[in-house]
């Protein structure tokens, strides 16, 4: 990923040339970390990507990162101080990340670094696709693309294995095979994928409806204190250039060209 080399080193030269932190950021083999979300691209009528982030409150940098490293405009949910959850970027690519399900570890680097060079030098799904192909993963993920053509795909990755491309425009928590440590989280991620599913099949369903589907059960999840709860809700809408992130009665909007700096304060116990 040389086009991250010089962001990476004005980073390194804010935290005082320390070599320690120096490697903690470039996210090469970090720690292992599961989260439980779900995702999808609506193509019927404006194309959206929707997904759910669910992880611990304790653990979540809960920014949400307008920027120009690289000089191309990217909107991203922040994760391992430089690295994206999910974002979009001034060519409409749009990327979100879950957890692939699977118990592997390997050589590769954190996937908040890889989403982030994704939306900082890609313009299109098939250019991320390639990306996704070349760049090795530590841990098993799918990450859903969506462009501003409406092109979209879902790539599963993992140190294990060749990147695996699906047509698939929903992604949850497993891949091939069922592997989730919690038997109850892998019964979750397929009653979420079929839930999800069955609202892009059901044709009375409007786009503004299938959004309004990430905020109840089985997709929104509330049980925080086990850390498998709903963080936020995030919709990217290419052809606006618009990001929305929503919670239980709030909603935040923002778009590329005018982002506007503010602070929210969210409460999960409630």
């Amino acid at each position: 990923m040389p086009e991250l080399v010089p962001v990476w080193e004005r980073l390194v030269a804010l935290v005082g040339d320390d070599p320690e932190l120096a490697q903690l950021l470039t996210l090469w083999c970090p720690p292992t970390y599961l989260a439980a979300c779900s995702q999808a691209v609506w193509t019927r009528g404006t194309p959206l990507l929707v997904r759910n982030y669910d992880y611990y409150v304790a653990s979540t940098e809960g920014l949400f990162l307008s920027s120009a490293w690289t000089g191309t405009r990217v909107i991203a949910a922040s994760d391992c101080l430089w690295g994206a959850l999910d974002g979009m970027n001034e060519h409409g690519l749009c990327v979100a990340l879950a957890y692939g399900g699977r118990m592997v570890r390997g050589a590769g680097f954190g996937i908040p670094l890889i989403l982030r060079y994704v939306l900082e030098t890609c313009r299109s799904t098939r250019e991320a696709l390639d990306v996704l192909r070349r760049i090795p993963s530590h841990m098993a993920y799918n990450v859903s693309v969506l462009d501003a053509d409406a092109a979209h795909a879902v790539a599963q990755l993992g140190p294990d294995q060749a990147t695996r491309i699906l047509r698939s425009p929903v992604a949850t928590n497993h891949q091939r095979v069922l592997q989730w440590p919690l038997n109850d989280q892998a019964a979750r991620s397929l009653r979420r994928e079929r839930f999800i599913e069955d609202q892009i099949r059901d044709t009375s369903k409007t786009g503004a409806d299938f959004c309004d589907a990430f905020l109840a059960p089985p997709v929104y999840a509330a049980d925080h204190a086990e850390g498998h709860g709903t963080l936020y809700t995030a919709i990217y809408q290419p052809g606006t250039s618009t990001a929305e992130y929503r919670w239980p009665g709030k909603t935040v909007r923002q778009a590329l060209n005018g982002f506007e700096e503010q602070e929210l304060v969210i409460d999960y116990d409630a």
